[in-house]
């Protein structure tokens, strides 16, 4: 099917992404493209409340905050918010039973959602258009199909944000006159979920930058179990890094990350915050695939052994796997060698 084509621009767009905060940051260059070529188009985005606040100071949008964990409660106020309201536009950009529910609130004529084969949850019955194109590609492009399905083929690569001036100040002062290279070490804690790299790795890692007159400064969430990652990290540690799990806000390790000469982690929401700060990130990928979800600008410095995990633990080769296909086993971190993340260090440094 031919893409959508107007006689002038939509006088108003609304996007439904609440979450994660990749997925969140992967949405701004389609935000950035959609504003040069549709700029007089009112854009609304129904998001997430930790993600807004990241990405609250765009100018030019209109944030409809959603707070996933308000219940039943949260769904009557969104509808209170949109009662009246409609729509040219309307881009379905998560596939999630919830995205469902809350679509049904959003009047709107046009109604874009994914094609048959990224579809779920009866995901496709509440759209009137789907995209089109490749399925086997990076998040960000699948995102860019949404816009040219509307007849936009021309991409702004800009990710918009910039920390605010008192959260560069916090990161000035942390990071002082050193070169700073962040570790985020922990990826979103689920039964399951084996993304980490192992902690005595993280602790040789720390001391070889120390070695070397870098300052470390590691950087997490608040849980509990991310705090208690971290500890064992620093028990491994001969030099001690700075430790801001749990006392950053988004915007302040955004800060952090503008300041520093390179950011290590794994498949974790601050890696794509590392792209949007403009500093290679040097991924950690063994159980999920980067090019579908690593950071889009660093794929040359990523160390990715998930082809021979996906071989070794799944039995399967990357052409034969399922595009998203995760491997889930708990050593399949351990593939990664502390030898061939210095390796890409060193050429940040």
């Amino acid at each position: 099917m031919a893409a959508l084509s107007f006689l002038q621009p939509p006088a108003s767009l609304c996007i439904l992404r609440l979450s994660a905060i990749g997925d969140v940051t992967h949405i701004l260059p389609v935000v950035a493209s959609l504003q040069q070529q549709w700029p007089e188009t009112r854009i609304a985005w129904i998001i997430g409340s930790v993600e807004y606040q990241l990405v609250k100071s765009l100018p030019g949008i209109e944030f409809i905050v959603f707070n996933k964990r308000g219940g039943t409660k949260e769904y009557l106020e969104l509808r209170k918010k949109l009662v009246g309201r409609r729509f040219d536009i309307f881009l379905i950009m998560q596939v999630a039973l919830r995205a469902n529910l809350i679509s049904l609130l959003v009047k709107a004529d046009i109604r874009i959602g994914y094609d048959r084969q990224r579809a779920r949850d009866f995901h496709r019955l509440f759209c009137n258009q789907h995209i089109e194109g490749p399925s086997r590609v990076h998040v960000v492009d699948t995102f860019f199909q949404f816009i040219e399905k509307l007849g936009i083929r021309e991409r702004k690569m800009d990710w918009l944000l910039k920390a605010d001036e008192s959260s560069r100040k916090f990161a000035q002062e942390i990071i002082g006159q050193q070169p700073a290279v962040v570790i985020n070490p922990c990826s979103s804690l689920r039964p399951n979920n084996w993304r980490n790299w192992p902690e005595a790795c993280y602790a040789s890692l720390v001391d070889y930058l120390a070695g070397k007159g870098i300052r470390v400064i590691i950087s997490g969430g608040p849980a509990e179990a991310e705090r208690e990652f971290v500890r064992r990290i620093l028990e491994g540690c001969q030099h001690k890094p700075v430790n801001l799990v749990g006392e950053t806000s988004l915007m302040q390790l955004l800060a952090l990350l503008e300041q520093s000469v390179c950011l290590v982690a794994p498949d974790t929401g601050p890696a794509h915050m590392g792209t949007v700060a403009g500093i290679p990130v040097i991924g950690l990928y063994a159980t999920s695939n980067p090019l579908r979800s690593g950071p889009y600008n660093s794929q040359s410095m990523l160390v990715n052994t998930y082809s021979a995990s996906l071989q070794a633990y799944n039995g399967r080769s990357l052409e034969q796997a399922k595009w998203g296909e995760r491997v889930r086993h708990p050593d399949a971190m351990a593939t990664i060698s502390l030898a061939a993340v210095i390796e890409q260090v060193e050429r940040c440094l």
